[in-house]
This record gives structure tokens, C-alpha cells and sequence, in this order.
């Protein structure tokens, strides 16, 4: 997202703007703050963003709700060290971010060379500027954020992103939301895992609602 506040903003309104560009939000926001701690825009950006929905129960309140509320609770220094506690240091980490590991048991493995396949036939490759392999939770995002908002509709359509959901998010995110939610040093990143797992739950209903 190039613009954290309007991006926001576009979440907390989504029931009064175009629900595919919200959609495309979400994911957006999501790809960033599993990438790496938000930057300070970003956080901030979060903070101040808008919880009221313009109908109630409009497009994920609650969960939103919450998601604004822990970040207006949590120094960003904290939120950093989180992140990092959860997710970095050297070796084996709290709470795993690659699909590999949850579908498979292992990095590098067999779902990532699926993944990457299936990449490669929506014309899409691996951003060498980018650390993490394809099966990073971010990286996915991404993929489902230019699915829906990209302008090659040969790709960016529906029936690409139901497959590639299905296959690559649906399969184990719920799985990384439980870890998360279960893990005693998370605060704002379990918060973010119900906000996730929340969303995943909507989006798969609308795409049953499309088989």
C-alpha cells in the first residue's frame, strides 16, 4: 500500500466503497505487517484509522475493532520486539510465517514447489529483492492483492484467486492464527491472527457462495 491512512480508511468504509478494492486492502495490510514490524507510518496510520463501520457489523467491525484498539494500546518499540521474539532470531522460531512447515512439516518442501509452479503459471516469480521464499504469509498476500486489484484479467479474476486462496492461504493460515493466538508472548500479533483468521473466514464464503 502505498498510502497507509487511505488504505485504512478504504478497510473501515469498505461496505460504502467498492468491496473489491477494500479486499485488496486487506491483503495489502496484511502482507505488511506479517513482512516486518509496520513502520512508523504504517503503525501510526493504524492507530488513528476509523472503527466505526457506516452500518453495524459492517465488513469485520469487531475484529477491527480490536485490531486498532491493541495498536493504540502498544508502544510500536513493543509491537518491534514482538515481531521479533514471535518470528526472528536465529535458528528455529516461536511461531513459523511459511505455509511449507504447516502443510508439510517442513521449509523448502514439496508445497513450495507447488506454490511455485502455480506462480509460475499465473506469470508470476519471486522478487529477488525480496528475503523470504514464496510460502512466506506476506508474500501470498501480496499475490492475492494483485489478483484482485491487478489489470491483467487474464490473471486478476475470480477464478484464479478462489483456486489460489484455496490451495495456498485456506490450507494453513487458520493454523499459523492458533499458534498465534496460543502463544503466551503474543499480544498484538494474536490480535492480528483473529483479524486474519476472521477475514480468511469471509472470504472463503464468498467463494462457496461462488462455486
Amino acid at each position: 500500500m502505498s498510502d497507509p491512512g487511505s488504505s485504512l480508511a478504504a478497510i473501515a468504509a469498505s461496505s460504502a466503497l467498492d468491496e473489491e478494492i477494500a479486499r485488496a486492502e486487506v491483503y495489502g495490510l496484511l502482507a505488511q505487517l506479517f513482512y516486518a514490524p509496520p513502520a512508523p507510518e504504517l503503525f501510526e496510520a493504524l492507530r488513528v484509522a476509523a472503527t466505526e463501520a457506516p452500518a453495524a457489523g459492517a465488513f469485520l467491525e469487531e475484529p477491527w475493532r480490536e485490531l486498532v484498539a491493541i495498536a493504540r494500546d502498544t508502544l510500536s518499540e513493543a509491537v518491534a520486539t514482538e515481531y521479533q521474539s514471535l518470528f526472528g532470531g536465529v535458528g528455529k522460531p516461536e511461531v513459523y510465517l511459511f505455509g511449507s512447515h504447516y502443510l508439510s512439516g517442513f521449509l523448502n518442501d514439496r508445497a513450495l514447489v507447488q506454490l511455485r509452479g502455480d506462480l509460475a503459471r499465473l506469470g508470476l516469480a519471486r522478487d529477488e529483492a525480496n528475503a523470504e521464499t514464496e510460502d512466506h504469509i506476506a508474500c501470498l498476500c501480496e499475490v492475492m492483492r494483485y489478483l484482485i486489484a491487478g489489470d491483467d484479467v487474464a490473471v486478476a479474476n475470480l477464478s484464479n484467486q478462489r483456486e489460489f486462496f484455496a490451495t495456498h492461504l485456506q490450507s494453513w493460515v487458520p493454523a499459523l492464527c492458533d499458534a498465534l493466538a496460543a502463544h503466551p508472548r503474543a499480544r498484538f500479533y494474536a490480535v492480528l491472527a483473529d483479524f486474519t483468521r476472521a477475514f480468511l473466514s469471509v472470504e472463503a464464503q464468498a467463494f462457496d457462495m461462488l462455486a
